[in-house]
């Protein structure tokens, strides 16, 4: 196990040590998976709820709207079976983990089509089943991107390719989001959400390119008794007895559920703040992804430094802290009303934060993933993280409606508290970080 000074990365140093790593071959793959993994989902919730704020749809409507994202809290279940099924023909050409990737993304390419060509207005059922459809897909290429990503890089590498894949996914985010709406608005491009989300979709392609760059990955295959009974215990059993039998299983799940509770409810209702408060589509463009992009990329970068030099338990605990805070920010912005310079603030102040937090708790995720099962146990371990975006999030908009704008983003702080609490009990009891990965002898192509 890890204590609390040790690093999921396996290193330490001062600050400002350790930059190398990020302009290695891996790291930067990561970067390229990062783009095709955060897209879909930036389409599914922030330029969703954009689009829904603009078609008039309530806000409570708005607010489980999120719930046609339920396919990435439970993709655990089907996540075994990318760990363990062949695929024909492709499985032979390109390994494991990249076959499944190449056919997840033709798919998803088709289903986001058909996603901007719904017409959510006057065609709601066909919007949501397309919705699920490109949920599906995006959380299938998740559990695929985030087993290749963790299973292409060293120890030594690991929060540095972390920080560059959240680097790429919040490129995807921006493209996905300010670039989505571009094309989509009278007062950019103007061509409307079919071609907006249909182009969107060809961010399949970095991930892809990466792929066939890095080559197989180090995908280890269990070698057993193919007989049924056996091949269900390896698959499916397997990756959830090992997790499950590390000391503090039970309360590592219960923090992960709620470490970014209050961050998920933030973000699900900015979008429609924003267009209550009377933003333009081209504000929205520059200073809520411009702007947050930027700092978000700055925030990403210090999260590796932060955890060589703080180590990965005091990280979550500040990360924490500070997402917290910029919850804070943004009930400034509700008491401001229409105030670019607060609301340049605030989306600035949140992406540095959350950049940092991002990265400290995918690294934290990716070191207890075991490389025998890597697929499952993150997927395990980001669908829990999933549940509370997804589910717990979900009545923001009765929430928003109950205490107005200023009070919903205080509550959304105070949301943070449950998650800090679990972290304080795990580091009471010296389990914050098991360490489960492999060491690279053990690793076979």
């Amino acid at each position: 196990m890890m204590d609390q000074g040790s690093e999921a990365t396996g290193t330490r140093g001062g600050f400002t040590s350790g930059v190398r790593p990020y302009f290695e071959k891996a790291p930067l793959a990561s970067f390229f998976l990062g783009i095709s993994s955060g897209f879909p989902l930036t389409l599914l919730l922030s330029t969703m709820t954009y689009w829904l704020s603009k078609e008039g749809i309530d806000k409570k409507t708005i607010g489980f709207a999120v719930g046609l994202t339920t396919p990435y809290t439970l993709k655990f279940l089907w996540a075994p079976l990318l760990d363990r099924v062949r695929l024909p023909v492709l499985t032979g050409m390109f390994g494991q983990r990249r076959s499944w990737l190449f056919l997840i993304q033709a798919l998803l390419v088709f289903v986001i089509w058909n996603l901007g060509t719904s017409d959510p207005a006057h065609h709601i059922g066909r919007f949501a089943f397309w919705a699920i459809a490109t949920a599906f897909l995006s959380a299938t290429q998740d559990i695929v991107i985030d087993a290749y990503r963790i299973e292409i890089l060293s120890d030594r590498q690991l929060a540095h390719g972390t920080a560059m894949n959240q680097f790429g996914y919040r490129t995807g985010n921006l493209i996905a989001g300010a670039g989505t709406i571009a094309v989509f608005s009278p007062e950019a491009l103007g061509f409307g959400w079919p071609l907006a989300y249909g182009l969107t979709s060809l961010l399949v392609i970095p991930a892809a390119v990466a792929a066939l760059m890095i080559g197989p990955g180090r995908h280890v295959e269990r070698i057993g008794n193919e007989r049924s009974v056996n091949w269900i215990a390896e698959t499916v059993v397997a990756p959830f007895a090992e997790f499950f039998r590390r000391r503090g299983a039970w309360l590592i799940l219960l923090f992960v559920l709620t470490y970014k509770l209050g961050d998920a409810m933030g973000q699900l209702m900015l979008n429609p703040m924003i267009v209550d408060h009377g933003f333009s589509d081209t504000e929205y463009i520059a200073i809520n992804k411009l702007v947050g992009f930027w700092a978000l990329i700055i925030g990403s970068g210090l999260g590796a430094p932060v955890i060589a030099r703080f180590g990965i338990s005091r990280s979550l605990f500040i990360s924490g802290i500070i997402m917290a805070i910029a919850n804070l920010a943004f009930a400034m912005v509700a008491f401001s009303g229409h105030n670019l310079e607060m609301l340049t603030f605030a989306v600035g102040l949140e992406n540095l934060f959350a950049g940092i937090g991002l990265t400290v708790f995918a690294t934290y995720l990716a070191g207890l993933s075991n490389l025998a099962f890597t697929a499952t146990q993150y997927a395990l371990l980001s669908s829990v993280a999933a549940v509370g975006r997804t589910f717990i999030s979900a009545p923001s908009g009765y929430v928003q409606e109950w205490l107005g704008w200023p009070g919903f983003y205080v509550f959304a702080a105070c949301m943070a508290i449950p998650g800090l609490i679990f972290l304080w009990l795990m580091q009471r009891h010296g389990f914050v970080v098991e360490r489960a990965r492999q060491p690279e002898s053990e690793i076979i192509d």
